[in-house]
């Protein structure tokens, strides 16, 4: 028991140490003095018999051995996390959070509603809305950053999460009313990249197929404006200095602008995901259960 816990104690003294880059910083966080934080990470290497960490006097960086480390200590503790939340539901403990990742279109124009009709029904559970890539949340899913999170299940999706089918949702060309394609009923991908573009960073799943789209076509991608603001995007366009490519959800909400679908048509298919080896508590399998309950009624 001594050294399942000492061994714990050191995985979260190693991850702390490693997300802050700094010994001092981390040793605030922990609520421990700098110098038995330093004592305890080399007691660790020294069990271990590898080095985790290159030091400066300005930060510290992992080392291979400590980046191999790194991902598996974030699970075991995450599991740990997990487990307790088990134990204290037994109890009749609820978690009364639930963290969710969205893209920036579904939660600007999806989650709003959903969010406020399950706070009416549970008013005591917590809800976070977290604005991502599909990416950047399969990874914060992975490393339990994010309870369930909402991806593409066109990309990849790792074999740690499970998922469950959310939507039906379409990409489509997003002009100003009065752009020249606005009455158009369909566009050409040479088309489109033919005009100046705005369009999110790198991470959300429409810019990388957009991306992939131009090197398909041999066409050189020049993005005119990059921004993961989308009120800043509409504004863009509204005043036609670019075009972009949106879920065709957020043309059925905004005034002055028209979506015009490609010809060749981009299918997406969004689900709810969470870790499969993961403990959702009573609060996420609510919200699961009451997002699936208004997609049926609707």
């Amino acid at each position: 028991m001594y050294f399942v816990y000492h061994g714990l104690k050191h995985l979260k003294y190693f991850v702390t140490v490693a997300e802050f880059g700094h010994f001092t910083q981390a040793a605030k966080a922990l609520h421990i003095a700098q110098p038995a934080l330093s004592i305890a990470i080399k007691k660790f290497e020294q069990q271990l018999g590898m080095t985790l960490f290159r030091r400066s006097e300005r930060q510290v960086e992992l080392t291979d051995e400590g980046r191999v480390l790194l991902k598996h200590a974030k699970r075991v503790l995450q599991q740990i996390d997990d487990a307790k939340l088990a134990m204290d539901e037994l109890k009749g403990l609820e978690k009364g959070e639930v963290r969710l990742g969205a893209p920036s279109m579904m939660g600007s124009y999806f989650f709003p509603q959903v969010f406020m009709a399950f706070k009416s029904r549970y008013p005591k559970l917590k809800l976070t809305l977290v604005d991502a890539g599909t990416s950047s949340i399969r990874r914060m899913l992975l490393d339990g950053e994010l309870d369930i999170g909402v991806i593409n299940l066109d990309e990849r999706v790792p074999d740690d999460l499970e998922t469950d089918h959310l939507l039906h949702s379409e990409m489509v060309a997003v002009v100003s009313e009065d752009h020249p394609f606005a009455n158009r009923k369909s566009l050409r991908f040479e088309e489109f990249f033919e005009q100046d573009l705005v369009m999110f960073k790198h991470g959300y799943f429409h810019r990388d197929y957009i991306e992939a789209k131009a090197k398909q076509h041999n066409i050189e991608f020049d993005c005119a404006f990059e921004t993961n603001l989308l009120p800043l995007i509409l504004s863009i366009v509204r005043k036609e200095f670019a075009i972009t490519a949106l879920l065709e959800l957020v043309t059925q909400h905004e005034p002055n602008i028209v979506g015009v679908p490609f010809e060749e048509p981009v299918k997406l298919d969004l689900a709810l995901a969470w870790r499969k080896n993961g403990y959702l508590s009573i609060a996420e399998r609510t919200f699961i259960d009451f997002v699936k309950t208004l997609i049926n009624r609707r």
